[in-house]
């Protein structure tokens, strides 16, 4: 039998309510061995979550949702939520197929106010809610958690704006992980910070002032010295507070965000204020589990690790990353060419650029979580006669796609987009997975567009958009390469012109990508049947291959195949062409559909949308029958 926890009679956050700061901080031991235990098993971000678990109760204590609101930034940092807001059963299955999933998720729970997964959008939600609750006469408390490295996005300087501006009732709780407090500057600015927080203070301090305005020119006077005393004393020791004072934003001290007795204390004051708050609260990444202090980076998002050592458990590994094809080839071309530059948006390891970054770091630019500010700098790169390469995720870069068209490919510029992680991406689902980068790239003129069915491709599409200039963007997956040879010497891919890998009469696959391969096994098993099927490795998304389309269309079917959405996808084009060049022909377009896919293991998602070998012969041999 095992022993007793706070944890398993946690059903709710009003559960909550009962507990002292004593039990709650046996309770955030409790929820953080559950998260080290469940994510040994299924991967996920541990460091952010470990580090967040005292605020989230503390707030959960505090207020009354799901009516008051709490609204997470990326979500990466909720695992302690999922499991006081009714999950606890579900989760050993977090991020797996059919599990729950491991970001915040509305159909999930009614205590998930919006779907997270990208940074820097919570303050904008937040300001939503807490407009509609002026509008409206409510009294819903409203309160927004976001990182450091997510306020830097530009999407929440915009919401700060705003928020200072209208004087909304809302609480932002900037989760700071990245700075230290030495202990007595520590206790003297949370002093200052407390006082400030009090409602006598703040009548008291306003009152004072309209009577020294309303007094003469001396009683002015002191009060401009006050002003420019008070405020050179708030940069000396409060420096951070400064910019969201200056918006019109109440800011705390830096404050222990793992101290829940002070945390509660700090937001019972500031949750019955009627304007904005900002309670900055210092944590440690990864806290409560050593390995995820010591290199909260790889923990940031892992796969199996030991929970006792920290040391991931991988799979016998067969090739390399394209992730680590791509940055060892950057790393190659960037040897022979010093206007080369590499730019990424707080992605630095997840698209394969430490070694770049080692080994140029005057030409390695890491720029936060700003996709719109990386791609607006490589335009004036560009313009100055760099080459910059920026690498991002392909979900990521859907939020620039405005400096995609018309800071670079509009003037047409020298510059590379590699999108990393295109197509399903697996356990962080609809938030991360990369399948509408064929879509928002086919629709830009003057961008080409390279889908590398293997290492060796990936290497030559580099090194093609490097060689021939001009906007291009290269996509490829998460997931190891096929162990394809990678050549000594790239070759400059001739533009538009696929490559026929095999040969048939019955129908022709048109495949992009990763589903090259894929394409090749289908045909297979259709030669079993007696159907010889044509595979052709589209290699470009734009141009397309005019002739390889017209060679596919006098077979018996040409179908498209692709791993992003078929609505706006690679595989409409190929119907446009063959429209546009007046070819008849039975069609097949096959790809991801026109939805949301869930988070899964890869193979269980293609398989559930009959995008593995087997279900794609079957839709062959059924449309060849009909």
């Amino acid at each position: 039998m095992g022993s007793y926890r706070i944890l398993d009679e946690v059903n709710s956050p009003a559960d909550l309510k009962v507990l002292s700061n004593d039990e709650l901080t046996i309770l955030a031991r409790e929820i953080r061995e559950e998260i080290i235990e469940t994510t040994a098993v299924t991967g996920g971000h541990v460091a952010s979550s470990l580090g967040a678990v005292e605020i989230i109760l503390a707030v959960h204590s505090l207020i009354d949702a799901p009516k008051d609101k709490f609204i997470f930034d990326v979500g990466h940092q909720s695992y302690a939520h999922k499991l006081i807001t009714g999950r606890r059963d579900q989760f050993s299955r977090l991020r797996s197929y059919q599990g729950i999933s491991g970001f915040p998720k509305p159909s999930e729970s009614e205590f998930d106010v919006h779907p997270s997964g990208h940074a820097s959008d919570s303050l904008s939600v937040a300001t939503g809610l807490a407009k509609a609750r002026v509008l409206q006469g409510g009294d819903e408390k409203i309160v927004a958690l976001i990182g450091d490295a997510a306020l830097a996005g530009g999407m929440a300087f915009e919401a700060l704006n705003y928020i200072g501006q209208e004087q909304l009732p809302l609480v932002i709780i900037l989760n700071d992980n990245e700075m230290s407090i030495s202990r007595n500057v520590g206790a003297l600015v949370r002093h200052l910070g407390n006082l400030r927080m009090s409602s006598q203070y703040r009548d008291a301090r306003e009152a004072l002032q309209e009577r020294l305005e309303n007094s003469g020119a001396l009683a002015r006077g002191f009060l401009n010295f006050g002003k420019s005393v008070k405020e050179s004393m708030k940069q000396f020791v409060v420096p951070q507070s400064m910019i969201f004072e200056q918006l019109g934003i109440l800011c705390t001290a830096p404050f222990d965000g793992h101290d829940i007795a002070g945390l509660r204390e700090l937001l019972s004051t500031v949750l019955t204020m009627d304007s904005p708050v900002l309670i900055h609260a210092v944590t440690k990444k990864g806290a409560g589990f050593e390995p995820a202090e010591k290199d909260p980076e790889r923990f940031h998002g892992i796969g199996a690790f030991n929970p006792k050592t920290g040391e991931s458990i991988t799979p016998e590994r067969k090739a390399l990353t394209y992730t680590e094809v791509f940055g060892d080839a950057l790393v190659k071309e960037a040897q022979h060419d010093p206007d080369i530059i590499a730019i990424t948006a707080a992605m630095k390891s997840g698209t394969g650029l430490c070694r770049f970054a080692q080994e140029f770091p005057d030409r390695f630019i890491d720029v936060g979580i700003s996709e719109e500010h990386a791609l607006g700098m490589a335009s004036g790169l560009a313009i100055a006669g760099k080459k910059p390469v920026v690498a991002i995720y392909s979900t990521f870069m859907q939020r620039a796609i405005d400096q995609l068209a018309i800071n670079n490919a509009l003037p047409n510029l020298n510059v590379v987009f590699a999108l990393d992680r295109a197509g399903l991406v697996g356990p962080d689902g609809p938030t991360h997975h990369g399948v509408f980068d064929m879509v928002y790239t086919r629709m830009v003129p003057h961008l080409r567009v390279l889908a590398p069915s293997d290492e060796a491709e990936l290497v030559n599409a580099l090194h093609t958009a490097l060689a021939l200039g001009g906007p291009f963007a290269i996509r490829y997956p998460k997931a190891e390469g096929t162990g394809a040879a990678i050549p000594d010497e790239p070759e400059v891919l001739p533009v538009g012109v696929s490559r026929t890998l095999r040969e048939g009469s019955d129908a022709s696959i048109l495949a992009f990508g990763r589903e090259v391969s894929v394409a090749l096994e289908a045909a297979s098993n259709l030669a079993e049947q007696g159907k010889e099927i044509r595979v052709v490795d589209m290699r470009w998304v734009k141009p397309l291959d005019r002739d390889a389309i017209r060679q596919a269309a006098s077979t018996g079917l040409v179908v498209t195949l692709e791993d992003g959405a078929t609505t706006g996808g690679a595989g409409e084009g190929v119907l446009k062409l063959m429209a546009d060049e007046g070819l008849s022909c039975p069609t097949l377009v096959m790809g991801i559909p026109d939805q949301f896919v869930l988070q899964g293991d890869v193979d269980l998602l293609n398989k559930e949308m009959g995008l593995d070998a087997e279900s794609i012969a079957a839709s062959i041999a059924e449309r060849l029958s009909s």
